[in-house]
């Protein structure tokens, strides 16, 4: 899985604002046009993107937050409207109630939403004939909001903006934990850079940011945490390799992989980076290793990802064999040496990075989990012959759903009696400082929701 820019709603005082804001009418109907599009099924990546460049920072933004309190605006505008109404007026309808029913976060006032949506359903022509209606609703809702947010307040999907079956799972999967992750889905995610200890050390790099005026704190070896993200335009020495990009949970991938393996060989370790598209943890790998330690392959399935490899890779003054591959299909890319190390960061329903990408949460249906299950275990079964005897893979998912983790892992094991099970980090959950387990974390901070396993071969 990729490793994930940071909310662009984080913007505080000190940025630098667009040079002119477009009226918000415009930005409300670009926004309800992203929701429109993403619950017909587009990813909110491909529907921002539409937007053009000078107006998608704004428009981004607020769908984040119409995105996190989706669950309660529809459920506000079940009790102003008896029927449904077509796609576009009604995500211009959820889209003001989003973002309008709790003033202390809106980023208007409740009132001057309201005006714009109805300004903006009378500007456009596929919402003109829904204006009256937009404007009934939306009046009603000033009116009566106390009561109408109350008479939400015993829906769970109001109060916890997710699908009811996520809720539902993630009672299950981590019962004690539930309601913890959730309140963390829907809060805005911190921005952490990955130093290149080729480059330069955390601490010196952590001095850097301090003379350019931004405030960061250490987060793990090689981590630092902005206080506010920034565009990474502004980061001293970005455009050089001096860093990347990557969550604290993804950072421990390479060490978790790499620690111990290193000092025992004369010759460059065999690495496999599977699914490795943006790129990030080949990079740590190879950054961690150091010059001629190791020959990383990172395989991509998709062309158009794999390019995403090499541009980390080339920003960072890095090398590998980057190969457009399906990892599953062995036959088709092995040469048939095994591997020292594999790294599986497996395709998953990445439920433990929604507060990055909100629209997940509402794009995904409850069958995905066993269906990516069961592509994970196609995954595992057709890389764990390609390690060496003694060798490890770690397998990772940026999921909080157990059926991608420890059950998989579980399962995993019932049927390779050559596998070892490693002392591994298990379910990292959201904004925490520990696992689900209990036991204290090497990403110290706040974190996405990740699970790690790493498993070694035993020898003959």
């Amino acid at each position: 899985m990729s490793e994930l820019p940071s909310d662009p709603s984080r913007r505080g005082p000190g940025d630098t604002p667009p040079l002119q804001q477009p009226p918000l009418w415009r930005q409300l109907q670009l926004t309800a046009a992203a929701l429109a599009s993403i619950r017909a099924g587009t990813s909110g990546s491909v529907a921002f993107e539409a937007v053009e460049p000078a107006l998608r920072p704004g428009v981004q933004s607020l769908g984040f937050q119409v995105l996190r309190w989706l669950g309660r605006a529809e459920a506000l505008r079940r009790h102003l409207a008896k029927r449904t109404p077509p796609p576009l007026p009604d995500a211009l309808l959820c889209t003001a109630l989003a973002l309008a029913w709790n003033a202390e976060h809106a980023p208007y006032e409740p009132f001057t939403l309201v005006d714009q949506a109805v300004e903006a359903a009378k500007r456009n022509p596929a919402t003109r004939a829904q204006a009256s209606f937009i404007n009934a609703c939306l009046r009603r809702f000033l009116r009566e909001r106390d009561e109408l947010v109350a008479a939400t307040d015993s829906e769970p999907v109001a109060q916890w903006n997710h699908p009811r079956w996520w809720i539902e799972r993630l009672k299950r999967d981590h019962p004690r934990d539930w309601q913890r992750v959730l309140a963390a889905d829907n809060a805005q995610a911190p921005m952490t850079l990955r130093v290149n200890v080729l480059r330069t050390t955390a601490a010196s790099y952590l001095t850097e940011l301090e003379t350019a005026g931004l405030a960061a704190t250490r987060v793990g070896p090689s981590g630092l945490q902005l206080a506010r993200a920034r565009p990474v335009q502004q980061l001293p020495g970005f455009a050089d390799g001096a860093c990347s990009v990557q969550d604290a949970a993804a950072q421990m991938a390479a060490p978790l992989l790499l620690e111990g393996l290193l000092p025992e060989k004369a010759r460059p370790l065999r690495v496999l980076d599977a699914c490795a598209a943006p790129g990030g943890k080949t990079a740590h790998l190879l950054e961690m290793a150091g010059p001629g330690a190791i020959e990383v392959t990172a395989l991509e399935v998709d062309a158009a990802r794999s390019r995403r490899i090499d541009d980390t890779l080339a920003r960072l003054g890095l090398q590998a064999k980057v190969l457009v591959a399906d990892a599953a299909r062995t036959d088709q890319w092995w040469d048939g040496t095994p591997f020292d190390a594999i790294l599986l960061d497996a395709p998953c329903t990445a439920s433990g990075i929604v507060r990055r990408h909100p629209d997940v949460r509402w794009l995904r249906r409850e069958s995905d989990t066993a269906q990516l299950a069961a592509q994970q275990a196609t995954l595992l079964a057709a890389l764990w012959p390609l390690v060496r005897p003694g060798g490890r893979l770690l397998y990772c998912t940026c999921s909080v759903f157990r059926e991608e983790g420890s059950q998989q892992i579980d399962a995993f094991l019932v049927h390779n009696t050559n596998a070892r099970l490693l002392p591994s980090p298990g379910h990292l959950l959201p904004q925490s400082g520990s696992n689900a387990r209990g036991v204290p974390d090497n990403a110290s901070g706040d974190h996405d929701g990740f699970f790690y396993a790493l498993l070694e071969k035993r020898p003959r």
